[in-house]
């Protein structure tokens, strides 16, 4: 009886219609049964199909975009190593090929109880030269600059927040405090302003992940050009 059906009763797949057509006139009770649970095999199915595809596809989380690297910190300590930021902020240690970056005291700032190059200041300014012994002082017509501890100790930018470090890089600010005087040379902020914000605030995170090393460099010094 089954076999026989099939010559009357056909699925249409794309547009998901059963179709009976030619259906002879049935006699008895069972065939009549047969019927019915196929028309409603089909009406389940049909409303199973329909409700999988009105289903919402689940949303998927965005992945967080650190240029290729795994981590906001790793991306800043990307940018710190080819920004140069250790040439001047990381004291040296001299070695048979020349002053080497201290890795104990990585971008913790001018040492505290290191003093300047011994030079003649009132020549160095009157000639405009600029002198240094260990790229983390500086002598020059502004004065004496020291490179600062950037590491994440309260002493360097551990008490700072994201908004004081973009600003002293986007306005040169000292600290990054809107009242602060201006970033003395040889600190390139200038070039370091059209950053992203992105890439600042992976420095940032990255600075903030750094062993904290307490050290207070020297504040800087006017020239003496300027003294009373």
């Amino acid at each position: 009886m089954f076999d026989s059906l099939n010559n009357f009763i056909t699925f249409d797949i794309e547009n998901k219609f059963l179709i009976i057509q030619n259906l002879p006139i049935m006699k008895t009770t069972t065939s009549v049964f047969f019927l019915v649970c196929i028309v409603s095999i089909f009406t389940f199915s049909r409303c199973t199909m329909q409700t999988g595809e009105n289903q919402a596809a689940p949303e998927v989380a965005a992945k967080p975009d650190y240029n290729g690297y795994e981590s906001r910190e790793a991306w800043g300590e990307h940018l710190v190593t080819v920004g140069g930021c250790n040439d001047c902020h990381t004291p040296k240690k001299m070695t048979p090929h020349g002053p080497d970056l201290d890795s104990s005291l990585m971008l913790s700032g001018h040492p505290a109880q290191m003093p300047p190059p011994d030079i003649d200041r009132k020549e160095v300014e009157q000639k405009g030269l600029v002198v240094t012994q260990t790229l983390t002082a500086w002598v020059g017509p502004w004065g004496i600059s020291y490179a600062a501890n950037l590491t994440s100790d309260a002493t360097g930018i551990g008490n700072w927040d994201e908004s004081n470090f973009i600003r002293a890089i986007r306005e040169g600010k000292y600290k990054g405090l809107e009242a602060g005087r201006d970033l003395l040379p040889p600190m390139p902020w200038q070039m370091y302003k059209h950053l992203t914000d992105d890439e600042l605030k992976a420095i940032f995170a990255y600075l903030k992940s750094t062993k904290p090393i307490n050290n207070v460099p020297p504040g800087a010094q006017q020239p003496v050009s300027a003294a009373p």
